[in-house]
């Protein structure tokens, strides 16, 4: 039986744990996933298949998997830039919240999110935010893969106007979501330790546990978080965490740009994973994450965008760019995070940090296609000696030509096929009127 599609004529980079690059190969998929992996001599046919997609010569890579989002909040790009995280936070993006994020504005939001994403490459991702149903049914529309969390803060949120029903709506959320589609995993978002109180913490945990979901937090953004922290339980954000029974392999970690030694041994011992999201703690002005220390301990890395209001983008190629020139400066050391450590934080790494990895993140047979195909033809990546260290350091969105989830194609030759771009910017501008009018 011929397989499904076939793309050829490309340097395929694995991304998997060997960092494996096959030069002239192909990769085969069938029933949504990749049946065969190989290079092919000039002497070698082309394994039969019921459609092809020929590279031009150009690099086929895992999609890129994006472990930290807030999807709807596009609708927010650039509306507050240069502000410290706390002013930024509860000054203008937590009103802004609550004034213009409903469920139309959430999906409106998600879809302009996953159009950005899937058009420069990324086909996975991890989101935290409110409207979580409705962020979910967006994502599946588009045809993404994701992990897709639902809010929970002791304080009134979109959609959840009583707090004290906040973690039995992300409970809801999880049981309407579980094995209704593939490649949507439902979990749970607490904000934060300093937006949450212990017994919401603890109730939102075992409820992710006990549901078989992830459980996602934001940890030690900032120097004031850590303080706080200290004044309020005596202890810094980790072992207070730690405490409370919330580590583990099912909580991921977000942003830990202040952690300790101490710190770092304990998430490395609870093989809880760490979301780094460096241009957001950049714009920000929060830190540089201890990325490299935490490698070294055994923490599972992975990378995110944050969201665009205070990104501004989606690009994962930009943001592999930016973390690896990130560390080296700061470290003073020009081999701090190559570029297969990058490479890797944004694909396997990532898969696994999120569960995902015995299914996505590297190319291997049995894993789901979700595949992207670059265009090197363009100057910037010419010549091309290492794909690798163009994937980090020349290669932006902008190249990617092709993109599959589940094998099935979402954007050929650049162009989206699984939803109507224009209505979506055009009703993402809408929103946006409403916004500046608003106020």
């Amino acid at each position: 039986m011929p397989f499904d599609l076939i793309l050829h004529n490309a340097t395929v980079v694995t991304a998997n744990d060997a960092m494996e690059v096959i030069e002239n190969g192909f990769v085969a998929v069938k029933d949504g996933a990749i049946a065969a992996i190989g290079p092919l001599s000039e002497k070698d046919p082309l394994p039969a298949g019921k459609e092809r997609i020929d590279a031009g010569g150009g690099v086929v890579m895992p999609g890129l998997v994006n472990a930290h989002t807030h999807l709807p909040m596009t609708l927010f790009r650039g509306l507050a830039d240069d502000l410290p995280l706390e002013r930024w936070l509860h000054e203008v993006m937590f009103p802004a919240e609550a004034t213009h994020i409903d469920p139309d504005s959430a999906r409106c939001g998600a879809l302009l999110a996953c159009a950005e994403m899937l058009l420069s490459g990324t086909t996975c991702c991890c989101d935290g935010y409110f409207h979580a149903d409705c962020v979910a049914e967006a994502v599946d529309k588009a045809g993404m893969r994701a992990v897709i969390g639902q809010g929970v803060i002791d304080f009134p949120a979109p959609g959840v106007p009583d707090p004290k029903k906040n973690v039995r709506h992300a409970a809801t959320f999880v049981d309407q979501w579980k094995g209704r589609s593939e490649r949507i995993l439902p979990s749970i978002f607490c904000h934060s330790p300093y937006t949450c109180s212990a017994e919401t913490l603890r109730a939102a945990a075992a409820t992710a546990r006990e549901r078989g979901g992830l459980f996602q937090i934001h940890v030690s953004e900032t120097a004031q978080e850590v303080q706080q922290s200290l004044k309020q339980h005596g202890q810094r954000p980790v072992p207070y965490l730690d405490g409370l029974g919330l580590l583990g392999e099912n909580c991921l970690a977000v942003h830990c740009v202040w952690v300790d030694e101490e710190e770092i041994q304990t998430l490395a011992a609870r093989r809880t994973a760490v979301a780094h999201c460096p241009s957001s703690n950049m714009k920000l002005g929060s830190g540089v994450a201890p990325v490299v220390p935490m490698g070294d301990a055994g923490v599972v890395l992975g990378m995110g965008t944050d969201g665009c209001a205070s990104n501004n983008t989606l690009d994962m190629f930009r943001e592999m760019n930016t973390a690896a020139k990130l560390h080296k400066v700061h470290r003073l050391d020009p081999t701090a995070t190559d570029a297969e450590t990058v490479l890797g934080m944004a694909t396997i790494g990532s898969a696994r940090a999120m569960g995902l990895g015995d299914r996505i993140g590297s190319i291997e047979v049995g894993k789901r296609a979700d595949l992207i195909v670059i265009d090197t033809t363009a100057p910037h990546l010419t010549p091309m000696y290492s794909p690798v260290s163009h994937a980090v350091y020349a290669m932006t969105g902008g190249d990617v030509r092709d993109v599959l989830v589940d094998g099935r194609v979402l954007v050929r030759n650049r162009v989206l096929l699984s939803m109507d771009l224009e209505k979506i910017i055009a009703d993402s501008r809408g929103y946006a009127q409403r916004i500046v009018r608003r106020g």
